[in-house]
């Protein structure tokens, strides 16, 4: 068994016995291994934002987080190229790009032989220019979307006039090549939408934002026509 299969092998295995802790032990026999090779493997999936933990002591061993993981997906050969390929192309100012490209590592990890390859090369043939957005505004953006907070921004309009605002995100377009965050704008009172390579400054709150539906407010926004469509797919 090679190393890949074998990482998501120990994966699966914390995951059936969760939410009680196996031992290096245990599964350095199941896997016909050494301890130390285990050990290291468990430590490299740690590293990489897999949810498991150790704990210490009698009746310790390693655990992992069910609820924070997704059982196996298995894709097509053309599915997995597809998404590598897909996860290639999102440049640094896309939002959520730092997710995207360690998803495209662990695809890419996940594939082996032909498929592998191929994806691979399909990834090596597309290239992504990146946009002018500050990554701190990404940043901003992104933390406010996930944790549905208030975000206070700074932004200029198409006729170049500069406000602060404080909004309520509601979700993320994408139009044109260009990113639009969509919020209720506490300014207009209205829903309003904003380019992100607009924004020259954003800063999350921590006071939580009131829900608001992302169709309801792209048929009242400006950004990209999206006043004009009677349907609205999300991606």
């Amino acid at each position: 068994m090679n190393r890949t299969a074998r990482l998501y092998g120990l994966v699966e295995e914390l995951r059936a016995a969760a939410p009680r802790p196996v031992t290096v032990a245990a599964l350095a026999a199941r896997f016909e291994v050494s301890a130390r090779t285990v050990q290291r493997d468990l430590q490299a999936l740690m590293e990489t934002g897999v949810p498991v933990r150790t704990t210490p002591g009698r009746g310790g061993g390693w655990s992992i987080d069910p609820q924070m993981t997704l059982p196996p997906i298995h894709f097509t050969a053309d599915e997995a190229s597809a998404l590598a390929a897909a996860l290639a192309a999102a440049d640094t100012s896309t939002p959520y790009a730092g997710a995207a490209r360690t998803a495209a590592q662990k695809i890419a990890a996940s594939m082996t032989g032909p498929a592998s390859a191929a994806a691979q090369k399909l990834a090596a043939r597309i290239v992504a220019l990146p946009s002018p957005t500050d990554s701190t505004v990404r940043a901003a953006v992104e933390q406010a979307l996930t944790a549905n907070t208030v975000l206070r921004l700074s932004y200029i309009d198409a006729a170049g006039r500069q406000s602060d605002r404080a909004v309520e995100p509601a979700g993320l377009l994408t139009a044109d090549g260009r990113w639009y965050l969509i919020a209720w704008c506490r300014m207009r009172q209205a829903g309003r939408g904003f380019r992100l390579d607009r924004i020259t400054a954003a800063a999350p709150t921590t006071e939580q934002a009131q829900p608001h539906d992302l169709t309801d407010l792209l048929r009242g926004s400006a950004a990209a026509r999206a006043v004009q469509p009677t349907t609205l797919a999300s991606l």
